[in-house]
């Protein structure tokens, strides 16, 4: 399996021309969360059996047609550690133009959690589908948001003995042939860059050990979110854009930021008022800005599916109404064609299965396959397109035989 995009080699083909980038078909990689499983700190946080499942259950609908509980079909409330499962995920993944999963990946100085599934598919072998991960270090709290309320366990990350381990734990992955490489290097995503001002130095210290081990080293992609959406930090290679937030909190539009502040204002003198209403984002507004932004070199986009986290946070919940598998299809479509068009070799998209914030790929009793189905349909207009193009590219003139 070749989970490897190496720029230099495609750039310098003689039959390319400095267009290149326009006939690339980038590559789409999904979020993919690993807490459907019991693991027994959050038995103890949260009462004995919790899984992600448990929070998708028990949602209500917050006002009338409110979409509250997402039902997966077939009452699908999978175990991902039923290696079954983690196969029937990367075969519908791949059928439908996922080229691999960026699991997130979590890790309090030696303290693992949900690592289950994972090292289960390094053991085994199984699925045959390439991976990544993104290391989720933020702390956990009861509030599901990153935010320091009431810490459950919190992140540190210690000195380079710590980072040492943490390193040599993820070694035998980096080596996996299906670890999804960048120029030969493990490609590793960290999801609050910022939160630890040693960072650079542990990142240097990971890329010396990576040459040690035979690595061309490592290549590492900072996660652009709400909390912070600053691309170029050091000791990164590369930004991937989580959405919506990075459009909702620091990309939008001024105007449209007007409007959402105006909205809050009008909804929180509606609860002073007994009258409460919900603060509804609407789907169309942000994949608009997310499409027709500029983005930098090496700023990989950002898709999402939607979102609705009422699952999670009830009555406090970010919701985006509007969303539908056509638009998605839609959207998804002219985000994988801006990255064609700059020669990104990866859209990450949000999420394979994030269910109790309702951004999910997987098929559910009310859209069945049809967000896949529409994923699909992108994937291959995109690729068709690079094919068209590259086709033009090879075809030499007609011979003047006058």
């Amino acid at each position: 399996m070749n989970t490897d995009v190496n720029w230099a080699i495609l750039n310098n083909r003689r039959i390319m021309t400095s267009t290149t980038s326009e006939m690339h078909s980038p590559r789409l990689i999904a979020f993919h969360l690993p807490q459907f499983h019991r693991i027994p700190e959050n038995d103890a946080w949260w009462g004995n059996g919790f899984t992600e499942w448990t929070n998708v259950r028990k949602s209500k609908p917050l006002y009338k047609g409110h979409r509250q509980p997402a039902v997966p079909l077939d009452n699908n409330y999978y175990n991902l550690t039923e290696p079954a499962i983690r196969g029937w995920q990367a075969r519908l993944a791949r059928a439908h133009g996922i080229y691999g999963f960026c699991y997130y990946h979590y890790w309090f100085k030696g303290r693992k959690l949900l690592e289950k599934p994972c090292e289960a598919i390094l053991e085994s072998g199984t699925p045959d589908f390439p991976f990544c991960f993104s290391w989720a270090n933020e702390s956990w709290t009861r509030a599901w948001d990153g935010a320091n309320h009431e810490v459950l366990i919190q992140q540190d990350y210690g000195s380079e003995p710590d980072w040492k381990a943490h390193f040599d734990y993820l070694l035998p992955f980096f080596r996996d042939r299906r670890y999804i490489t960048h120029n030969g290097k493990p490609m590793f995503l960290i999801y609050r860059a910022n939160d630890f001002a040693g960072m650079p130095k542990m990142i240097a210290c990971w890329d010396r050990w990576a040459q040690e081990a035979k690595l061309p080293g490592i290549f590492f992609v900072k996660t652009l979110t709400a909390f912070d959406g600053r691309h170029g930090t050091e000791g990164f290679s590369a930004s991937a854009c989580m959405e919506p937030w990075l459009t909702v909190r620091g990309r939008a539009a001024p105007a449209l930021r007007c409007q959402w502040h105006a909205q809050k204002l009008v909804c929180r003198l509606l609860s002073a008022w007994g009258r409460p209403q919900k603060l509804r984002y609407v789907y169309e507004d942000i994949w608009k800005q997310m499409v027709k932004r500029t983005y930098a070199a090496n700023e990989f986009r950002g898709a999402f599916v939607g979102w609705d986290n009422t699952p999670r946070r009830g009555p406090d919940s970010w919701i985006f109404m509007g969303g539908t598998p056509e638009k998605f299809r839609a959207y998804m479509e002219q985000q994988l064609a801006g990255a064609a068009q700059d020669g990104a070799p990866y859209v990450f998209v949000n999420a394979w299965n994030e269910w109790a914030e309702g951004a999910y790929l997987e098929p559910d009793v009310t859209h069945e396959y049809a967000y896949l189905q529409g994923l699909k349909a992108a994937v291959d207009s995109i690729s068709q397109a690079s094919r068209e193009q590259l086709s033009k590219r090879l075809s030499f003139p007609a011979r003047d035989t006058a």
